[in-house]
């Protein structure tokens, strides 16, 4: 019952949202309850959180008691019903001619009903209260006017880092003059009247290549600039009254500003206030063309796919450019120990009255002021949408459904679900990352890896290090033994490093026009066949069975010879070196690198790869058993004071090397760049090429040296705050040249290190940590899941997961090892035979479970 309320000389003190914070209006930051249900949203009116009035979870009441914050506006939001504006018999409006693109706003297809709220009055429920002021208006026009956390997010993400070049702040136009009016100017080369750009230069008109423009082209802009070198172009129908438009310099090869567009371009006539965007811009452009990149909703008869709803399948809804993280979650929420850790069970048979216990105990004594900031409530948020069940249901208005540009088509007549939208979840686990904060593509490896990361750096420093190995992340790690033998003393090193993905090269082998795929062996050739009518033109390649892969890595067959300088004494001599398995993880993850560099871009090569006869692998033999009788082991030099190679990312070295660059160049790579991952290193690589230290190894002072100057104080702290000593965190600083990350992965890595130099657990090779997982045989695994991408590179296209539902998850499956069911962003399907195996092939990750 709406009410006068006896606290209203308090609402006096509260405050409209600035402009830097974020306003949760539209879902609850704790579930994915939202403004579009019955009950609405709650917005505290000092913090500006969002909480939902569920009746069993009631994240509003909690965060009123946490919190203190009493007063609370409820938004609650309703889509408006289509009119027609044209009258019975009245003729359709004439076909448009040009194409326009305008902005539809929120409030053209919603509309949303507010209500003040004190919980001073009732502590339970919260009291409407009816509140006539200009003060009050003002409050509620500024959260309903400000932008929201998710849009909010969502526009610091697209904001590209595009630059000013020396080719566009140099600019020297060549010649003046007018070019022909919208619509009858054409490229000069060709016809094509759309997808053209203007040199800046000289004012020649020529189209753009056709994978940039969308309608088509011959790439006669491109071959302008290679005739004439004139290096800066700006794309018709892009440029904007404000002065915006899509400015390319080919000489640099990428996207730019120009902060003289308007004089550029006021040189060949054209009043940059009188122009209207009339074609979509190259970000536009990216987001449908990788939603172009889709996989098919229909079976090999054209039936449409059975789409699957209930717990444990809950699609996630594209975010734009979100499917690499939307795999990777669905893939990490179908284990059994992320469900049970985040959820307090598996998906079978919850009611949607279900609470996890100890995610209710963390609500009420979470450290983080708002949820939206803290990853334990983002993960048990996930957990709750992905197994409960309660948002996987078919749409049952179609009309009224949020018509979301961003979603896949579906077959007609097919019933869909909305998807959840994880965007808290993806700021905060993209914050601060040069590329996971964007909305650009990403790899989902890389993600995969970075999540893992993340996860346990928050476990670490808000547990203080205590029961870690509980934590789901632990079930993907496993040791890897490298096996290193100077070839002149015959003497060997045995090293284990800690990793989470198992990266196998897939060897390339181009079939000719016509050739018949036969490379995996009889059995996998008559799956493979022939040649495919409908990929005429594409380059295809010869199979490869996973076992070859695992060969070409692991064990004798993966032996690689490379230079060494050995501790023995021998000088500079060739080494033979030899990977092999130390532990087995619980879930193995391979990661199956189909790349060649062309250009110097890694591009990806559609190689198909056979895994063994139902879906299982053995591993048994690709166990090391350390130090043998009979081999003498290397001096270990790691603790002399002279110099040495500071530490680098195993997995990011491996991939560089796969891409050809000899493995000192690959280091040196990695450390300028402070480990920052193989992309960012490739890029380094490619401008260093000519440096003549390129093979020269980089090579820092030994732990040992006095002379290495005290890391910065507050580095020391941020460390120490995360729960390691002050001695932990300097030695780490130290050994990683200052770089924060690396020091924090440093840490992980030496967990049984004080920090004390000359300290035993510093220098015994006894008191070191067991690698995790365990090298008990029998090594048998299954597949569970698997990652795959359509598209040219795996920085666009689009990505899906493939998972193995058991038997009574979600579904009625037809045997006792479950059936496959597609999560395709928000499409949620059951995978018919066809797919899962022709799609298993040319997979990008695999995801095997120990049985």
């Amino acid at each position: 019952m709406s009410a006068t309320c006896p606290h209203t000389p308090d609402i006096s003190g509260l405050r409209e949202p600035k402009l830097s914070q974020s306003v949760h209006r539209e879902e609850c930051t704790q579930c994915f309850d939202n403004q579009d249900g019955p009950m609405g949203i709650d917005v505290c009116l000092v913090c500006f959180n969002g909480s939902c009035l569920d009746l069993y979870r009631h994240h509003t009441r909690n965060h009123v008691f946490r919190s203190g914050h009493s007063y609370t506006l409820n938004v609650k939001r309703t889509p408006k019903k289509k009119v027609s504006n044209r009258a019975d018999g009245e003729e359709p409006p004439a076909k448009m001619t040009k194409l326009a693109i305008n902005e539809e706003r929120e409030e053209d297809k919603y509309e949303h009903t507010t209500v003040f709220k004190c919980w001073k009055c009732d502590p339970q429920d919260g009291r409407e209260v009816v509140l006539d002021d200009a003060h009050t208006k003002r409050l509620t026009d500024g959260v309903m006017l400000s932008l929201s956390s998710a849009r909010q997010s969502e526009v610091k993400a697209w904001e590209e880092e595009i630059t000013a070049c020396e080719h566009t702040l140099c600019l020297e136009q060549l010649q003046s003059g007018t070019i022909p009016q919208e619509g009858l100017a054409h490229c000069a080369s060709c016809e094509l009247t759309s997808n053209l750009w203007l040199c800046l230069t000289c004012g020649a008109l020529g189209c753009g290549r056709a994978q940039f423009g969308g309608t088509g082209g011959n790439g006669h802009a491109l071959a302008h600039f290679n005739t004439t070198q004139h290096p800066v172009c700006v794309k018709l129908g892009t440029i904007t009254p404000e002065g915006g438009a899509d400015v390319y310099c080919y000489a640099c090869n990428d996207a730019r500003i120009d902060p003289e567009l308007v004089t550029h371009l006021s040189t060949f006539g054209i009043n940059v206030a009188a122009q209207k965007k009339t074609e979509k811009s190259m970000t536009e452009l990216q987001i449908e063309q990788n939603l172009l990149f889709d996989f098919s909703l229909t079976a090999e008869d054209g039936s449409a796919l059975q789409p699957i709803f209930g717990a444990g399948a809950t699609g996630l809804s594209n975010l734009g450019n979100s499917c690499y993280m939307a795999s990777v979650i669905q893939t990490l929420f179908s284990l059994p120990l992320f469900q049970i850790r985040y959820y307090g069970k598996g998906p079978s048979g919850t009611s949607p009255a279900y609470v996890f216990p100890v995610a209710a105990a963390h609500w009420e004594n979470c450290t983080q002021a708002l949820p939206a900031d803290c990853l334990e409530c983002q993960m048990y948020k996930l957990a709750d949408g992905l197994l409960s069940g309660r948002y996987s249901k078919p749409h049952s208005d179609h009309e009224q459904a949020p018509n979301d540009a961003l979603a896949h088509p579906t077959p007609e007549h097919t019933p869909w679900q909305a998807g959840l939208k994880p965007a808290g979840f993806k700021a905060l686990v993209g914050k601060g990352h040069a590329e996971f904060a964007t909305m650009r593509q990403q790899d989902a490896e890389e993600f995969f890896s970075h999540l893992l990361t993340v996860l346990r750096r928050f476990n670490h420093q808000n547990t203080r290090g205590v029961s870690e190995g509980s934590e789901p992340t632990e079930t993907f790690a496993f040791g890897l033994e490298q096996r290193l033998q100077c070839q002149s003393c015959h003497r060997v090193r045995y090293r284990v490093d800690t990793m989470d993905v198992l990266s196998l090269g897939v060897p390339a082998h181009e079939l000719a026009d016509g050739e018949a795929d036969t490379g995996a062996g009889e059995h996998e050739a008559a799956t493979v066949g022939g040649p495919n009518e409908s990929d005429t033109g594409k380059k295809r390649y010869r199979s490869v069975s996973l076992e070859q892969c695992l060969n070409l890595f692991l064990g004798p067959g993966g032996q690689e010879a490379l230079e060494y300088q050995c501790e023995g004494g021998c000088g500079k001599v060739n080494a033979v070196r030899q990977m092999q398995f130390a532990t087995f993880p619980d879930v193995l993850v391979l990661h199956a690198k189909k790349f060649q560099l062309v250009n110097w871009v890694p591009t990806k090569l559609d190689i198909p790869v056979i895994l063994p006869e139902n879906d299982e692998l053995h591993l048994d033999n690709y166990l090391g058993h350390g130090l043998q009788s009979g081999e003498v082991e290397l001096p270990d030099g790691s603790n002399t004071s002279g110099p040495s190679q500071p530490e680098v990312n195993a997995e990011a070295l491996s991939q560089l090397e796969a891409m050809g660059f000899q493995t000192v160049s690959c280091r040196n790579a990695l450390i300028s760049t402070g480990n920052a991952g193989a992309e960012v290193a490739m890029e380094w690589l490619i401008m260093h090429m000519d440096d003549p230290d390129i093979n020269i190894p980089i090579q820092t002072a030994g732990s040992g040296n006095s002379n290495i100057p005290e890391p910065p104080a507050e580095q020391v702290a941020m460390l120490a705050d995360m729960g390691f000593t002050n001695a932990q965190a300097k030695k780490a600083l130290r050994e990683t040249d200052g770089n924060v990350e690396r020091a924090v992965e440093w840490l992980f890595n030496h967990p049984d290190d004080t920090g004390e130099d000359n300290s035993p657990a510093a220098s015994s090779s006894e008191t070191k940590k067991a690698p995790p997982g365990s090298s008990r045989l029998p090594a048998r695994y299954r597949l569970k899941a698997f990652i795959s991408h359509k598209g040219p590179s795996v920085h666009s296209g689009h990505y899906v997961a493939h998972i193995r539902i058991p038997t009574g998850d979600a579904m009625d499956v037809d045997d006792n090892v479950g059936d496959w069911v597609l999560f395709n962003d928000e499409k949620v399907v059951r995978a018919d035979e066809t797919s899962v195996r022709d799609l298993k092939k040319l997979a990008y990750m695999y995801i095997f479970e120990r049985e």
